[in-house]
């Protein structure tokens, strides 16, 4: 991990934070619990025991694995439902098959991200290739959901496939950090990513004592997660560690920093920076749908019970679950 890098960071253009900048305070840290998710792949629930207040625009995000899977244990979801937001679907490690009742999906592995914009409803399935079930091996990525505002929750459904070699790659002034920029902008780069409520997502490997100061819009949250390694946020360095999220508060900046020492398993930090403008609506959420009101969320239960957000392809030879996280 990861599968996105370059020999010598300090060949990249470089990204810090102005000298007026107001850093950030750290108002929590959390510690991920771990769970099941479809056909039964280990995750970690980055999001839980956080306040909806300080997530939104973001829902949840599970990290999967990292898990090393034996010839016949990888696993993936099966077919269900979604509506109302976007799945952010990031692969460090392995290959994931998706694909959706629109006939749309593709294959993603290291360093890809598959954007799908639920909008008004699809079914879709994500799944390794059998040619990894058969040999087992490595399996590591995130799965985020962002919400969107109420006049976009039912628009026509749309995929991005962005491919790993096109994010938009930085470091810090010392080359001690490299930065791969995901979707949104930082300080003037942008990543691939089509977002359609404004947010940035970049995850970033720091060598061991190697210290991260960014700008970030002021109107925008503020979270990081580390996938993996320890270290410390804020100009207060609360220390941090692999599944943990830190919560930041109001400021023009954020800082992360690397401990001196890491793990033998685990060279670097490796840290998924989000920051996104806050919808600020009613949000009403339940299994694979995601409204502003209840009885949106009944509509969406009915539609999906009665067809109205597409069948699965007879050619797979496969019937539609229920509704799955």
């Amino acid at each position: 991990m990861p599968a996105v890098t370059v020999e010598n960071p300090l060949t990249l253009p470089r990204v810090t934070a102005p000298t007026d900048a107001v850093a950030r305070p750290v108002l929590a840290v959390t510690t991920a619990p771990s769970g099941f998710e479809g056909e039964g792949f280990p995750v970690r629930r980055a999001f839980a025991g956080i306040n909806y207040r300080h997530l939104d625009p973001f829902i949840m995000m599970d990290q999967m694995g990292e898990v090393e899977y034996a010839p016949g244990e990888p696993k993936g979801t099966p077919w269900h439902p979604h509506r109302g937001f976007e799945t952010v679907t990031y692969i460090i490690d392995g290959i994931f098959d998706h694909q959706d009742s629109n006939g749309g999906g593709g294959t993603i592995t290291n360093g890809d991200t598959q954007w799908m914009t639920a909008g008004s409803g699809l079914l879709h399935i994500e799944a390794p290739p059998e040619h990894l079930v058969m040999s087992g091996g490595l399996f590591h990525g995130l799965q985020l959901w962002v919400n969107l505002p109420a006049k976009d929750k039912m628009m026509a459904p749309r995929y991005q496939d962005i491919r790993g070699g096109s994010v938009q790659l930085l470091s810090t002034p010392d080359g001690g950090a490299l930065l791969r920029v995901i979707a949104g902008e930082l300080d003037g780069h942008a990543g691939p990513g089509i977002t359609h409520t404004p947010i940035t997502m970049v995850h970033a490997t720091l060598a061991p004592g190697a210290e991260l100061t960014l700008p970030w819009r002021e109107d925008f949250n503020g979270l990081a997660y580390v996938l993996a390694g320890k270290g410390s946020v804020g100009a207060e360095r609360r220390p941090i560690h692999m599944g943990q999220t830190a919560v930041f508060g109001a400021g023009s900046s954020l800082t992360v920093r690397a401990d001196e020492k890491q793990d033998s398993h685990t060279p670097d930090l490796e840290v998924v920076l989000l920051g996104g403008q806050p919808i600020r609506e009613p949000m009403a959420h339940y299994g694979p749908f995601v409204m502003n009101t209840k009885e949106e969320l009944m509509q969406a239960f009915e539609d999906f019970q009665k067809g109205r957000l597409g069948t699965v392809p007879a050619v797979h030879g496969m019937t539609a679950s229920g509704p799955q996280g």
